[in-house]
């Protein structure tokens, strides 16, 4: 089946082939590590503070139950996206009609948001505690790892992984650091992970460990980013690819399970054992670490939450990327993606500071992983579903054991959820009688909507097996070639800015008319002036680039071709549309400047502006390497 790629600027960018022993491994690394920051963020951070501190050591096993839940369903994504070739949103977007994909995108949307809210307090908090900076001056700066994630992307999936991992070492270096300085009681540590039951207060948190733990989004991205590197797709190769990959994934989570349960022990050793019971703030974690244990401990815990954050903050973009691209095929610029999440996550982290004061975001950011835990269902479904299909996956498909165990964790994640919406739809009802009409009219409604999506979601693939929607796909289907004859241009626009591209793009243009064409020599006044008056400009610039736009003429014309000067005033982009719509040009070249992404950024990229303001093809002619 016709699909797009995921993730198409780094599909199968990482070769694996003809490689053997620990290279082969190496080769294969890295995926599931840019996952496992997800597990553990700023917003993991809150709730294993808040659980340690209020309950001790109980709750570690609802931590290990997480671990165990997310090394099963990030091995079904690992083995939905070599052998399918397609990431979770992709294959909903195939089994799904569209308004139920749309919903799907919504839902997966708001985990997104709730997760970058969790970063953006986190990283506020950290540069806070590390600086001093005020928290409202660390929410706006948080804006600019738009700039980094850029960056990094351009640099290639090698490099973003390398980074990615760097970070996590310093986080897990210091909680290991943590452990040695708050020395904690390893038989009380053990009795842990023994289970015990959950009272409401324990119950919140507990849903709260496991939407940080299990997040919805990382479920996208890990199906994605195996996708990154190139296999071998006979049977072998693949069986090949998914053990390499469950290696990856085991190795990745048992860290990031380390750490989650590094921060419980420390908040239960340094809090809990202390009498601090109501210990949920970071703020106050920090303090009272800095009043028992001196400067190094509280130092290391604000390092470690400000590369928390930041490695968070990335992963989240890419599989912002991908569950727009999956759900709705629609592609906008990865800055504008990241601008537009973290504008979504800043603004209730900025009322949050502004009316409830510093206390609010600890409650803010144990609510988010909630929010989190509640979207679950809508991912977790559909991925046992597609791995479960024999048809598609073949011999690959997940035996019955791993299906049941599946849908177990299934069916005590949707279960959980529900008993908490029902238990704080009811608490709050009782507590604001003012604001009966609002729950029973608004809240109840919505709630009640979002059950019947799930359980249309769990019917589904039941009831209509087999059945794939059509999908719009983004490139087309391919046309048949039936007509190839040879295209002659008439009239050729050369963009020339007077730089070392120059002869290349003339060289090009003559090389597509030869002498029959006619050659429109344009080159674009940008000057201050020329902005503001136009043609009736003429200062210095305009008349130095008149006269050297002539030469290339003079010089074309002694070869005895057909050229002509044109200059245009103002902005490139409008003013090169408006000479090639007028002059009825039916071929235009243009020189890139060759910018990288960060000057891109900046100073926008005019080739991209002109093409969708002309209805003629465009040829960019890009300078050579040195």
């Amino acid at each position: 089946m016709i699909t797009s790629e995921s993730l198409g600027n780094v599909h199968n960018s990482v070769g694996t082939e003809n490689k053997t022993g620990w290279r082969k491994l190496l080769s294969f690394l890295g995926p599931a590590y840019l996952v496992s920051v997800g597990y553990m963020d700023p917003g993991n951070w809150a709730t294993d503070l808040a659980a340690g501190s209020q309950f001790g050591y109980k709750l570690i096993w609802v931590l290990l139950l997480s671990n165990m839940i997310a090394l099963l369903l990030q091995n079904l994504c690992v083995r939905l996206g070599i052998v399918r070739g397609l990431d979770l949103a992709q294959a909903s977007k195939h089994s799904y009609p569209r308004f139920v994909n749309f919903c799907l995108y919504i839902l997966a949307q708001i985990s997104i948001i709730a997760c970058d809210l969790a970063e953006v307090i986190g990283m506020a908090i950290g540069l806070n505690l590390l600086f001093g900076l005020p928290l409202i001056w660390g929410v706006c700066i948080t804006m600019l790892d738009t700039l980094l994630l850029l960056f990094l992307l351009n640099k290639g999936m090698r490099k973003l992984e390398g980074f990615i991992i760097s970070l996590i070492f310093i986080v897990g270096l210091a909680f290991l650091l943590e452990m040695f300085i708050v020395q904690p009681h390893v038989i009380d540590v053990a009795k842990g992970f023994i289970p015990t039951e959950l009272n409401s207060r324990s119950l919140y948190l507990a849903i709260g460990i496991i939407g940080a733990t299990v997040m919805p989004h990382n479920l996208y991205l890990h199906s994605s980013l195996v996708q990154t590197r190139k296999i071998d797709r006979t049977e072998e190769g693949i069986k090949t690819a998914i053990r390499y990959n469950f290696w990856d994934t085991t190795i990745a989570l048992n860290l990031a399970f380390f750490v989650n349960a590094a921060i419980l022990i420390l908040a239960a050793s340094a809090f809990f054992g202390r009498g601090y019971h109501e210990v949920a703030e970071i703020q106050d974690a920090h303090k009272l670490l800095s009043n028992i244990f001196g400067k190094l401990a509280p130092a290391l815990f604000a390092i470690a939450l400000i590369a928390a954050g930041q490695s968070s903050t990335v992963t989240g973009t890419l599989a912002g990327q991908i569950i727009m691209e999956g759900h709705l095929n629609l592609r906008i610029a990865p800055w504008l993606r990241r601008l537009l999440t973290r504008i979504f996550a800043i603004v209730p982290a900025f009322f949050t500071i502004l009316h409830a004061g510093e206390e609010g975001l600890g409650k803010l950011l144990i609510l988010s992983q909630v929010v989190l835990s509640l979207q679950l269902g809508f991912a977790i479904i559909p991925l046992i579903h597609f791995t479960s299909d024999k048809k598609r996956m073949g011999k690959f498909a997940t035996g019955l054991p791993l299906r049941i165990l599946a849908w177990i964790f299934a069916v005590l994640i949707v279960g959980l959820n529900v008993r908490l919406v029902i238990q704080e739809i009811g608490t709050w009802a009782d507590a604001n009688q003012g604001s009966a009409n609002l729950v029973h009219f608004v809240i109840t409604p919505i709630a009640v909507a979002i059950a019947a999506l799930l359980v249309y979601i769990f019917l589904r693939p039941l009831l209509y097996k087999h059945t794939d929607q059509p999908i719009y796909i983004p490139h087309g289907i391919a046309a048949s070639l039936d007509n190839l004859e040879p295209v002659h241009y008439n009239h050729i626009a050369v963009t020339i800015d007077f730089s070392k591209n120059d002869q290349d793009c003339i060289r090009h243009a003559l090389m597509q008319g030869g002498k029959k064409a006619k050659y429109s020599l344009i080159h674009v006044v940008e000057t201050a002036g020329a902005r503001y008056y136009g043609k009736q400009v003429m200062d210095n610039e305009t008349q130095s680039d008149v006269n050297n736009l002539e030469k290339y003429v003079e010089a074309l014309t002694k070869l005895n071709y057909k050229a002509e000067a044109k200059i245009g005033y103002g902005g490139p982009a409008n003013a090169i549309a408006e000479i090639v719509n007028s002059e009825g040009i039916d071929f235009i070249v243009m020189g890139s400047h060759g910018h990288k992404a960060i000057k891109d950024l900046i100073f926008g990229t005019t080739v991209n502006t002109v093409r969708h303001k002309v209805n003629v093809p465009v040829l960019v002619v890009k300078p050579a390497a040195k």
